[in-house]
């Protein structure tokens, strides 16, 4: 019984798929996260034309909150489209999601602002967010769910990497956009218009995308292991169906989720940062972009290959430890010497450790869940660690900044955040197929 055990956690599974499909998954959800992450890095334009306020702190807090509320739909989009994912298949819950981003970006991105059509304007920019959020709620469980069974269980790891190397990529795009922007565009130009070419430069890849998709195979039945999953415990398939049984490794998992979400959006409020603490230029704001991304994209990648080969916690929890212990430093060393090397050393040097500690979070989630349910699992639990934290951090951020005065306080935020994430990592059963295997012949 063990080598039968053994025999079906290390044998590929049959219905691997060539790369280039893959990578067409892979590209439309890089997409969907450049225009919807392209919003949170023109806040402070965005606010200034749509909640025009005497206080420039008070226009950019109105813009932030909108922002977040395109986290609110998330959840609702992900019991919507993820379980759809699960019924009719991977394929057509991926073509819903992304053609309802492309609605919603070309919605916002052609709103006139407050001065033309008064209050109409920030009710249309908070109803094309909450589109947006409902469509990305759906994304992200569908497209690692086909992440994961494209793959040969044993580049499982290196496969789903893809999910967040990609949304990473799209936060490099939406950088060397903004960055090119501000170097051609002066300040009023950027308000005027420069913040709505960044949002339609991603507009006009979604034909591309809808078309990219309609042609990719189904996963969802194509293997005859539909509603098994490898135990955590001692790698042999089960059948276990409905929630009940995975209810450890969904609240574990949102626990990851929840730290990484925070740390995440942490960088992500690097730009802002710098524009209202720091008080640098936007060329410079919108440099840490492309300079944070260059650092996560391959480590990322070269972290979902790692935990194919050595397991999944030992690649969350080494450098995860590490970057606990780098937050604060990090941000003594931005605020204390207040130059654009030390910024940009600074932010590379966090992106690098939470892109390794990151990426197998999802990895693990994902391959623990039974094929029956994973696709509505993972974007539920997914959209909820989003939406509550993701959705508030850079309000929070923000928040606390203004009532504290210390250019410390994301540093404090994010650190807090980090022990219930390295809580969770320790907690987690390993799921790597590599090390159930070896567990197995030991026995």
């Amino acid at each position: 019984m063990a080598a039968s055990n053994v025999d079906s956690v290390a044998r590929p599974i049959p219905i691997s798929l060539p790369f280039r499909q893959v990578a067409a998954v892979v590209v439309g959800n890089g997409l969907e996260f450049y225009d919807f992450l392209t919003y949170g890095y023109f806040a402070l334009y965005i606010g200034r034309a749509f909640f025009p306020s005497h206080s420039a702190s008070s226009s950019l807090l109105l813009s932030l909150a909108t922002f977040g509320a395109g986290f609110l739909t998330r959840p609702i989009g992900a019991m919507i489209i993820g379980p759809m994912g699960d019924r009719i298949g991977r394929k057509p819950a991926m073509m819903l999601s992304f053609g309802l981003m492309g609605v919603a970006i070309v919605g916002l991105a052609l709103t006139p602002s407050y001065a033309r059509i008064g209050a109409a304007a920030p009710v249309l920019v908070l109803l094309f967010r909450l589109i947006q959020g409902f469509a990305l709620g759906g994304e992200v469980g569908p497209t690692t769910a086909y992440l994961v069974e494209a793959a040969a269980i044993e580049r499982r790891g290196f496969y789903a990497s893809m999910q967040y190397a990609t949304q990473d990529g799209a936060i490099l795009a939406a950088g060397l956009v903004g960055t090119l922007l501000a170097y051609l565009l002066d300040a009023q130009q950027l308000q005027d218009w420069g913040w709505r070419v960044a949002m339609l430069i991603g507009a006009t890849i979604v034909p591309f995308g809808l078309v990219v998709r309609s042609r990719l195979p189904e996963t969802l039945h194509a293997a005859d292991d539909a509603a098994l999953a490898p135990d955590a415990t001692t790698g042999a398939l089960t059948s276990k169906p409905g929630v009940r049984p995975y209810l450890r490794v969904i609240v574990l998992g949102l626990m990851m989720l929840t730290a990484g979400t925070i740390g995440s959006y942490s960088i992500n409020y690097m730009t802002t940062y710098a524009l209202t603490v720091l008080h640098m230029p936007a060329v410079v704001a919108f440099g840490v972009i492309i300079v944070g991304s260059v650092f996560s994209v391959p480590f990322e990648l070269t972290s979902g290959w790692l935990s194919d080969r050595f397991g999944r916690k030992p690649v969350m929890l080494i450098p995860g430890f590490i970057l606990f212990f780098s937050i604060v430093p990090a941000f003594l060393v931005i605020t204390h010497f207040h130059t654009v090397m030390t910024f940009y050393a600074a932010v590379a040097w966090l992106n690098f450790l939470a892109a390794l500690a990151s990426t197998p979070v999802i990895i693990t989630l994902t391959e623990s869940l039974p094929r029956s349910i994973r696709s509505g699992a993972v974007a539920t639990v997914y959209a909820f660690a989003i939406s509550i934290f993701g959705g508030s951090t850079q309000f929070t951020l923000t928040w606390l900044l203004g009532v504290t005065g210390n250019p410390l306080a994301p540093a404090f935020y994010w650190t807090a955040a980090s022990v219930i994430g390295l809580t969770a990592m320790l907690l987690v059963r390993e799921s790597a197929p590599v090390k159930l295997a070896g567990r197995l012949r030991d026995r």
